[in-house]
């Protein structure tokens, strides 16, 4: 369990092992049933716990762990600055390479994935070197992954990457679909669904593109990795056309309890939302508009991200717009 904290299996369990016992000798610990048993270098690693200020080690050769809050929680510390700073590596060494590839030859901007393994790596890794949001259409038949097996999706969205999905309709069909189109809502996914998609598509941020190609001469499936690029803004607006004329899915109950998704109807802004828009063009905060009507911040958020569905927008400030021309906001009362 220590281990994303630089500790090895021997090190965690002779600190376990010292927590229950302090002020013990290594002899006393390299007797215990637990260390015994395996061949565990009791010395070797009660020096480096004690360089880690996990342990300290009296004048007398007797040994105490460190309290574990304390400690643990100091080395926790360094490992999040670690990350920072590897964060703060990651965005100049992407816009080096951005500089880098500005004016670089066709080659360079674009990579053939041949093979049902290497899509599947690259469709994989794409959504993993997502910073914001992760845009994609859905098209029956799934070669290299299904949707309901991307295991990419829940883990960007833990790390607060936005998706939004366009399926055809005839994938609905699919076996498994409608259950990881539920699992997908339910954890923030926004799903449109459209007559006609065009391809298959991976958008990550503005920076990378996976498109499919024609089958191989060898009978392979094949993909391209496309980089910044004029393509790529050329993707980048059809998904966005293809999305403003896409209808929104929704979870919908059944009559066992159950959920399912439906075809969000034509229906314009509840009398809550009119209140939160209301609020909102008055110039209030977030956080303030939530308490005056008694929602979480999370639910306010939730009900703007369903008007900016209703209104084709993307934007707030669209949203407002929106608002104001088709009187969505009511009166803030002075």
């Amino acid at each position: 369990m220590l281990d994303v904290l630089g500790l090895g299996p021997d090190d965690e369990r002779v600190y376990r092992a010292l927590i229950g016992r302090p002020n013990t000798t290594a002899a006393l610990l390299a007797d215990l049933p637990a260390l015994s048993h395996a061949p565990v270098d009791v010395d070797e690693a009660l020096s480096r716990l004690v360089a880690w200020g996990l342990a300290t080690r009296s004048a007398d050769g007797r040994y105490a762990a460190a309290p574990p809050a304390m400690a643990l929680g100091a080395l926790i510390g360094r490992r999040r600055d670690e990350l920072r700073t590897a964060e703060q590596a990651l965005v100049t060494l992407a816009e080096e390479h951005r500089a880098a590839t500005t004016g670089s030859s066709i080659t360079d901007l674009i990579e053939v994935a041949t093979g049902v393994d290497a899509i599947r790596h690259r469709f994989l890794q794409v959504q993993q070197a997502a910073r914001t949001q992760v845009r994609t259409f859905i098209t029956a038949p799934f070669v290299a992954l299904p949707p309901d097996e991307n295991t990419a999706e829940p883990v960007a969205l833990d790390r607060g990457v936005g998706f939004r999905a366009v399926l055809d309709r005839e994938v609905l069909a699919e076996p498994g679909l409608v259950h990881g189109a539920v699992d997908s809502l339910r954890n923030g996914v926004r799903l449109r669904v459209a007559d006609h998609v065009p391809m298959k598509l991976v958008l990550a941020d503005a920076d990378l593109g996976l498109v499919p190609l024609a089958v191989t001469p060898a009978g392979e499936p094949g993909a391209v990795l496309l980089h910044r690029s004029g393509l790529l803004d050329a993707l980048d607006a059809l998904f966005e056309t293809v999305w403003r004329t896409a209808h929104p899915l929704a979870l919908s109950g059944t009559a066992d309890g159950s959920e399912t998704i439906a075809e969000a109807g034509p229906q314009g802004p509840t009398e809550l939302d009119r209140k939160i828009l209301g609020l909102l063009l008055a110039g209030l905060t977030d956080l303030t508009a939530a308490t005056r009507l008694g929602l979480s911040p999370r639910t306010l958020h939730r009900r703007l991200r369903h008007l900016m569905d209703l209104a084709g927008v993307r934007t707030r400030m669209q949203l407002g717009a929106h608002a104001v021309r088709n009187g969505w906001a009511e009166p803030v009362e002075t």
